[in-house]
């Protein structure tokens, strides 16, 4: 039997150290972008989709996979770049679908170390193997970025809504929330050692995109994202606009937390995804191996069901339910300031 070598596989895809955009032909490229050795000095590279412009504009950088299985990102990117081919663009794309490279191959969260990839940017290249790691992927990646959106899901044994962070007091990262039309924004400043927070900290206005479940491809999400970043790109007037079809708009939540279990056991946790809770709503409950209740969960106030467990084997301190506290009209006005959306709803009722 015949098979097809791909691109990858027979090295047609350029390998580089660097990245020089105006080095890459109008129309789409692919480049694999060196970061690393393995333990036998061969190369470790983050694949790369380009598309540039024939019409200078800003350079919109799209990353996923930064958790090696949250994969609903890599078609999200596919999709998009696939979706522009031969539409006039202002500007370029930039998209790295797989950041994680050893987490990928490992089909693990975390770095072939153990360690969060998202909790040690922007690195250290004096550091151990993901803290280089890391490192590299901010200096020769993330620098290139004017705006960017960087596509989670939810980890192994936990479900998420579409939802997405950003700093919401922040005009351009509410913008691009805005535009996403989750079903859910959370307003989440970009915290130390994140992805978020080192492109913060370069001026690079940036969002987190959480698209649903692990280890899986979502259509159901997967559409919905990718709408969503084809507005962002028309409000920066990278593409033509178009008319999207419309959505509920999402549940702004001033802050969230997750409920954790005090005992161990089998869980079984209630509220379906993007409900609301009110406060006392038994939201879950846990038995023993022999089917006995021995602890039930309540919810601590009203709020609106952001992501969920659902392994039933559950030892004590557990993830049960996120939980996103509904903003008060008081926390919008404060967070949204100047740039209110009327897409951006009042707490429902």
């Amino acid at each position: 039997m015949r098979r097809a070598s791909s691109a990858y596989q027979d090295g047609r895809i350029p390998i580089v150290k660097e990245i020089c955009l105006e080095d890459f032909p109008v129309g789409r490229s692919r480049a694999l972008l060196e970061v690393s050795r393995d333990g036998l000095g061969r190369t470790v590279c983050l694949p790369l989709l380009i598309l540039r412009g024939s019409k200078p504009g800003p350079t919109f950088g799209l990353t996923a996979a930064l958790h090696g299985n949250e994969l609903n990102g890599i078609p999200v990117i596919r999709r998009l770049l696939a979706s522009l081919d031969g539409v006039p663009l202002r500007g370029t794309i930039l998209a790295a679908p797989v950041l994680n490279i050893p987490g990928f191959l490992a089909n693990q969260r975390r770095y072939r170390d153990g360690v969060d990839l998202n909790h040690i940017m922007p690195g250290d290249p004096r550091g151990n193997e993901s803290e280089v790691y890391a490192h590299s992927i901010v200096e020769r990646l993330i620098h290139h970025f004017d705006l960017m959106m960087d596509l989670h899901t939810a980890s192994f044994g936990r479900i998420n809504s579409l939802y997405v962070r950003a700093d919401m007091s922040d005009p351009d990262t509410a913008t691009m929330a805005r535009l996403q039309r989750p079903q859910i924004i959370l307003h989440n400043p970009p915290a130390d050692h994140t992805l978020r927070g080192a492109a913060a900290e370069l001026g690079i206005p940036a969002v987190t995109v959480e698209i649903g479940d692990p280890q899986v491809f979502q259509q159901k999400h997967i559409r919905p994202t990718l709408a969503g970043i084809r507005a962002v790109l028309s409000e920066r007037k990278m593409i033509a606009g178009k008319k999207r079809v419309e959505r509920p708009p999402a549940v702004l939540c001033s802050r969230s937390e997750w409920l954790f279990t005090s005992s161990g056991g089998l869980l079984e946790v209630q509220p379906e995804l993007a409900s609301i809770v009110e406060t006392g709503d038994q939201v879950a409950r846990q038995v023993d191996i022999f089917g006995d209740v021995i602890a039930t969960y309540t919810a601590p106030q009203r709020g609106v069901v952001i992501g969920k467990a659902v392994n039933p084997v559950a030892p004590t301190g557990s993830r049960i339910l996120h939980v996103g506290h509904i903003a008060t009209d008081e926390e919008r006005a404060a967070l949204l300031g100047s740039h209110r959306y009327s897409d951006v709803p009042e707490a429902p009722e």
